[in-house]
């Protein structure tokens, strides 16, 4: 019997280690590519280097750079406004876009699903291309001939203050939509219609529907996209890059958060300041993630109140 009990735990013991092996690429890889140069930023932070000299501890002199630098701050502002103009509109033309996807009358819906998430894996090659044609500062440009229908003077989209924020936020919009959209959508078919029949029945109208029924089972959904359209936010970086290409970095109006971290980085050789960027923009981060959060649990308080 004791035999059998240490072979049978043996093979328990070669079974786990089995698993571990299995899944062990995962950790070395997020180890490596993760952990470790999260650690290593942490710890540039508070030194100063430029990749090549010997690190000289500075304390907290990388985060007063950074906190009294104007641009920062500049930089700041502009990931806010083109967050929210790029992901705001998005979030709520997704939900729209799934609802018509979702109706069963509509004909080729997957050709129209397919159509919807294909500026989500569409090269930023191609992307830059399109939207400089686009936005070009020629009078006789796209965007300008539009709002020159309704009597406006045609706009610098790449120098402007305004302009450039505003190409950049339907850059944004455009590349992201389809991926909400599709999200939703698995929301949408994930609620069975027996819900519907049964409140049809009863009498509730489209609207008590929408109310009672389609936003609390899509309310999850709602939650992913808007945390991770927050962060995406946050990180905005590859979009202004490519729409202003090689004066992204010698001018003010498109500057973002992550910007100006490369910028610290790979252009000025300050890997300390630009760790302490990370280090902020990493708290900052946070802090929105927990005012979504408080804000969630204000509207499930609310929601329970106004059942009892």
């Amino acid at each position: 019997m004791a035999s059998l009990k240490r072979k049978h735990l043996s093979e328990e013991k070669k079974d786990m280690i089995s698993g571990y092996l299995y899944i062990s690429p995962f950790f070395i890889i997020f180890l490596i590519v993760g952990l470790f140069p999260a650690i290593f930023s942490m710890y540039l932070a508070f030194q100063k280097w430029n990749g090549f000299s010997p690190m000289e501890f500075v304390g907290l002199s990388n985060f007063k750079v950074v906190l009294t630098d104007p641009l920062f701050w500049k930089s700041v502002y502009n990931t806010i406004i083109m967050g929210i103009f790029g992901t705001a509109p998005q979030l709520i033309v997704g939900i729209i876009l799934a609802s018509l996807l979702n109706q069963a009358f509509l004909r080729f819906k997957q050709f129209y699903r397919v159509t919807i998430f294909m500026p989500y894996v569409t090269s930023m090659v191609a992307v830059a291309l399109v939207f400089s044609v686009l936005f070009s500062n020629q009078e006789t440009s796209m965007a300008n001939y539009i709002i020159g229908l309704f009597g406006m003077d045609p706009i610098n989209w790449g120098t402007s203050e305004w302009g450039t924020k505003i190409a950049i936020s339907i850059m944004v919009f455009w590349r992201w939509v389809g991926y909400n959209t599709i999200i939703y959508l698995a929301g949408l078919q994930s609620i069975s219609n027996d819900l519907y029949e049964a409140a049809t029945i009863d009498g509730a109208s489209k609207f008590q529907q929408l109310r009672f029924i389609t936003m609390p089972l899509l309310k999850p959904f709602i939650l992913l996209t808007v945390f991770t359209s927050t962060v995406g936010a946050l990180q905005l970086f590859s979009e202004p890059t490519v729409f202003l290409g090689n004066n992204a970095f010698t001018r003010n109006e498109a500057m973002t958060i992550v910007m100006y971290l490369y910028r610290d980085a790979f252009r000025l050789q300050s890997f300390g300041t630009a760790s302490a960027t990370a280090i902020i923009l990493m708290v900052l981060i946070v802090i929105i993630a927990t005012i979504n959060l408080l804000l969630t649990s204000g509207t499930s308080l609310r929601e329970r109140g106004e059942r009892k």
